[in-house]
């Protein structure tokens, strides 16, 4: 309770309050965003700037071992240049890794993404029914961790504990070894696209929700079928959400681990190396070599950020020129 005479005010005890300047006021509403943004800031910081700094500092760095290697100081870390880069690009594991990799995104981009696009189309059509439990079942996959859906599926890919194998034996029809050859590409990439689509229909689906209705209507008024809506209004409109969902399933892609590796104590034709963040894996904590390993790490990041910076660019000038056109 206060009551105010003239220019200034008074508390219960009499007691006048300090009203701050309006330089001050301004400086502390100048000042407050950086509060709330420090605890992120920090966190940020040692949990991931940090951790990237310090693995690029190991990549320029190795280990120069003295005489047979034995007693106090025959091992110690020296400068090393961009050695550990030049090994990297000249091993031919962590090329024939990132080939397999790029063999294993053709696949698992379009179709996830055609997957993805199919069913949020379908979805916001008005004649569907049961629209949320459709939505979730789709959507359910991506809930389920990595290894487990790896785990999942590899039983299921094993002829002798598979029940399509099962089936398959009893209709007399081939059973294909989806674990060896060219078909475990198929056997990977079918693990990332039933984990994945669902994530990536929600992202359109929602795009697809956002858009007014008077489009459609207008449409329909002009005679367009629900075909020509979907490929001339709807795909148009969503066409950011879908450069996203590509922007994201590079990264995904480029990533791959945890399949692979779980996958890879149910047949032989995996090898430690099968992915590049596998051959990373094997140099850091089996072979013991992290400076080599963190050079390798670097190389994918920097990959990472060419092709998904050069993506993005793309499309950015791909959408400015159709705006200007």
């Amino acid at each position: 309770m206060s009551t105010t005479t003239g220019r200034k005010s008074y508390g219960v005890k009499g007691a006048p309050y300090a009203h701050p300047s309006p330089a001050t006021a301004r400086k502390g509403a100048l000042r407050a965003p950086y509060f709330f943004l420090l605890p992120a800031s920090v966190l940020f910081a040692l949990f991931f700037a940090l951790p990237i700094g310090y693995a690029v500092f190991l990549s320029f760095r190795k280990v120069h071992v003295s005489g047979l290697g034995l007693g106090a100081g025959a091992r110690h870390e020296v400068w090393a240049g961009f050695e550990n880069y030049t090994d990297a690009f000249q091993d031919s594991e962590l090329l024939h890794g990132a080939l397999r990799v790029l063999g294993y995104g053709c696949i698992v981009v379009p179709v996830m993404l055609g997957l993805a696009l199919l069913f949020a189309l379908m979805l916001d059509s008005e004649r569907v029914r049961l629209a949320p439990v459709t939505r979730l079942a789709i959507f359910l996959p991506y809930a389920i961790p990595g290894v487990v859906a790896a785990l999942m599926w590899g039983f299921l890919y094993l002829p002798s504990v598979s029940p399509f194998y099962y089936v398959l034996q009893k209709l007399h029809m081939p059973q294909p070894n989806l674990l060896d050859g060219g078909p475990l590409y198929l056997a990977i990439s079918n693990i990332a696209v039933w984990g994945g689509t669902g994530f990536n229909m929600i992202v359109i689906y929602t795009s697809l929700r956002s858009i007014p209705v008077e489009v459609y209507e207008a449409a329909r008024l002009d005679g367009a079928t629900p075909l020509q809506i979907a490929l001339r209004i709807k795909i148009p409109m969503v066409a950011p959400s879908l450069v996203l969902t590509f922007f994201f399933s590079i990264i995904a892609t480029l990533q791959v681990f945890n399949e692979p590796t779980t996958l890879k104590p149910l047949t032989n034709s995996l090898n430690t190396s099968w992915s590049p963040l596998m051959k990373v894996y094997q140099d850091a904590f089996h072979r013991g070599d992290i400076y080599a390993a963190a050079a390798e790490a670097t190389l994918i990041a920097l990959a990472t950020l060419v092709l998904s910076f050069g993506f993005l660019r793309a499309a950015n000038r791909r959408t400015k020129q159709e705006a200007a056109g």
